[in-house]
């Protein structure tokens, strides 16, 4: 009976002791696979950041341009309406 209170004893000991300390796993390390789909990653996201930036300046040359095209036409209209008073 001792050595089977030994042994049951042993085996709960080593199960607790299995299910103690530090649970995380070693982090395995990058493979060439996973470092080239990261650095795709990166590229995407560069890519996409730098077509808003052209985005966002064209929208300002056009805004720009039609500032411009409608004061051109506002300076037209006034030479016109001044000879026509005359």
């Amino acid at each position: 009976m001792q050595k089977l209170t030994a042994t049951l004893g042993l085996i709960m000991a080593l199960g607790l002791a299995g299910c103690g300390g530090d649970q995380k796993a070693p982090e395995e390390p990058e493979g060439p696979m996973e470092n080239a789909g990261e650095e795709v990653d990166e590229a995407a996201e560069e890519t996409g950041e730098a077509a808003e930036e052209a985005v966002d300046e064209t929208d300002e040359a056009v805004e720009d341009a039609a500032d411009k095209t409608e004061d051109a036409a506002d300076d037209m209209q006034e030479e016109t309406d001044d000879g026509d008073a005359e």
